[in-house]
């Protein structure tokens, strides 16, 4: 599949409709994605990443019908990533001698996916590369999100070929930003913001800096996946701005797993103490076992708040409640508040233990957490309300 962006930039990559799970099953793509590739003709030739390699084939058949394999001059690796670099290993066995211009780290990434020793061309941030009329202009982007990230800039169309910044899973037969539905595009923009570049925020705002600090005009953000940003491109970079900067709602999140609904009904008692306390303070709740990890992580994203709950099993808390807090430590989140809760009862140790980890993940956690024996009656039920309206003041102090 093919279309023409400008005069000179042709869009050959691929739209993958039936992706589910990307980076192995770490992450849900509920519609889909795009594997962006870009081909840059002027008096030379330049192609801008490749696809995943499942459709490496696919994508070289495709890629023949626009332009003579022999005609293409340069390959730019802005990313060494199999979605972005998968289709190299067919690419490279018809055009063996043409330069691979990358990061230095992009040729060790490179080095160690494919064991190939291809010709190499190490760029570093500010070098150019002539096209004829236009130039590409490379800048390095180390950890957002790999070591051998880089975006690359065309010269004359005002393009930023942005690589996975900006980018999103999202198949869509409408190419363009203005051309999907702009809840679903938003929506699946904060995930990828907050499964994958949280722990780069630092690094993010100040690349965007760097990069506003060229002083190049901008006509069009072009990612390695999802839509095309043309109407407006600079609001999705400062939607980046505005969520690099420990971004929070008014929004409390609880997550929970339960055995026999005891821990269930402590978190729904606190919600209604949360809400008592603030009617302003949206509040969503989660079972860790059945809801999607990247769309409840992506919730705690938003939130000022989160609570974590399970019962005690084997001296601890359930699976589900360990899998969804590591993600959680990974991804470094500030200046949110926690407690823990939970139902028991043997030993009562789930709360401790939550409460420790949840110190780990980094959040402020100004209490030790409520716990109800056995099944929750009525008393107990009104001392999570209690719990959750005390929370709740806490958080608009």
């Amino acid at each position: 599949m093919r279309f023409t962006i400008t005069d000179a930039v042709t869009w050959v990559g691929k739209r993958d409709w039936e992706l589910r799970r990307f980076h192995g099953e770490e992450y849900s793509t509920h519609h889909g994605s795009t594997y962006n590739s870009y081909l840059v003709q002027d008096e030379r030739t330049a192609l801008v990443e490749t696809v995943w390699a499942p459709f490496a084939g696919e994508f070289i058949e495709h890629l023949k019908t626009v332009v003579d394999l022999e005609r293409i001059d340069y390959v730019i690796a802005n990313h060494a990533e199999s979605d972005h670099s998968g289709g190299l290993p067919q690419l490279m066995r018809h055009i063996p001698d043409v330069p691979v211009y990358c990061t230095a780290n992009g040729v060790k990434s490179l080095k160690g996916h494919y064991h190939q020793d291809w010709n190499f061309q190490v760029v570093k941030t500010g070098q150019r590369l002539s096209l004829g009329s236009r130039e590409l202009i490379f800048i390095e982007a180390p950890m957002l999100h790999w070591p051998d990230t880089m975006f690359c800039y065309l010269t004359g169309d005002d393009i930023l070929f942005s690589n996975d910044a900006f980018g999103h899973h999202l198949a869509s037969e409408g190419m363009y930003n203005d051309l999907v539905d702009p809840c679903s595009l938003m929506e699946e923009c904060i995930k990828y913001y907050a499964n994958i570049l949280t722990p780069f925020s630092a690094l993010v705002k100040r690349k965007i800096e760097e990069f506003a600090g060229l002083g190049l005009p901008l006509k069009l953000i072009c990612p390695s996946h999802g839509t095309i940003w043309r109407d407006n491109p600079m609001q999705i970079v400062t939607k980046y701005l505005e969520w690099a900067g420990d971004y929070q709602e008014q929004q409390a999140t609880i997550v929970y797993d339960t055995m026999w609904n005891g821990t269930r009904r402590m978190a729904e008692a606190i919600a209604e103490g949360l809400n008592q306390a603030d009617p302003s303070l949206t509040v969503k709740l989660f079972n860790a076992a059945k809801g999607d990890k990247n769309d409840i992580v992506t919730e705690v994203f938003r939130s000022k708040a989160v609570l974590v709950g399970s019962p005690t099993i084997n001296r601890g808390y359930l699976s589900s409640l360990g899998g969804f807090l590591e993600m959680v430590r990974g991804l470094g989140f500030k200046k949110k508040k926690a407690a823990a809760f939970g139902a028991y009862g043997w030993s009562g140790e789930s709360v401790k233990l939550l409460t420790a980890q949840l110190k780990e993940c980094g959040f402020e956690v100004p209490s030790d957490g409520i716990r109800a024996l056995w099944n929750p009656d009525g008393d107990a039920l009104e001392q999570c309300r209690t719990f959750g309206r005390e929370f709740g003041q806490g958080l608009a102090g």
